[in-house]
């Protein structure tokens, strides 16, 4: 195990520039377009959003930066890459360490376009972006995992939105969306926090091969 590591670490360099060039631009540059559209807005209003206008702009960007990130392990050769002596966790982890440092940066420029005074607390604005990305991108790593399809981005994406709108919807015990100030802040990030944990996990779960391929199933977005 040690040794495959290892192994996988010192082929990192090789792999960099066709895993680059291999990532899917046009959608995570779309998603960041439109994130950062998002909180553009807030420069748009006159005299700055109010505190509710602006966490309903930054959850906007974080839903779509997230939704990008759906994108992340489409391959289009993935039935050559299979092949490949290097395994699959070392480059899905490559692909994450590209992208996701470029998703930060624009999650910042996203909260820097909100003015300061009208900011909700960036550290726990933050957390929700984080589960959101990590939710997407264990979504992603399921897919390639349970099925064999080169490009399940798209049906990822739509599972990634429809989980988010669910999500409106839970009860006010259970609700991780509250507005800025309301009293059940902290708790609600308790849970974003306990979600986060518990994503990341089941995402570091999904990333090597499964030891026995069963059936793959079809994974098709919704038309």
């Amino acid at each position: 195990m040690v040794s495959a590591v290892a192994d996988g670490c010192l082929r990192v360099p090789v792999l960099l520039p066709p895993v680059w060039r291999a990532l899917p631009w046009r959608a995570l540059g779309a998603a960041a377009g439109a994130g950062l559209a998002a909180a553009a807005v807030a420069r748009l209003v006159p005299g700055g959003p109010d505190p509710a206008f602006a966490l309903v702009l930054l959850r906007c960007a974080a839903v779509a930066f997230a939704l990008g990130l759906a994108f992340l392990l489409d391959d289009p050769a993935r039935h050559i890459t299979a092949a490949v002596p290097t395994r699959r966790a070392v480059r899905t982890g490559l692909r994450m360490a590209l992208a996701v440092p470029l998703a930060a940066v624009c999650w910042t420029v996203a909260l820097l376009l909100i003015p300061g005074r009208t900011r909700p607390p960036a550290g726990d604005v933050t957390l929700e972006a984080a589960v959101l990305a990590a939710l997407a991108l264990t979504g992603a790593a399921a897919a390639v995992r349970c099925t064999d399809e080169p490009q399940p981005g798209a049906a990822v994406a739509v599972t990634s939105a429809a989980g988010t709108a669910l999500a409106l919807l839970l009860p006010e015990r259970w609700a991780l969306f509250v507005a800025a100030g309301s009293p059940d802040w902290a708790v609600a990030h308790q849970r974003w926090a306990a979600l986060l944990a518990l994503t990341v996990a089941a995402g570091t779960a999904l990333l090597p091969e499964p030891l026995r391929r069963g059936p793959s199933l079809a994974l098709r977005p919704p038309h």
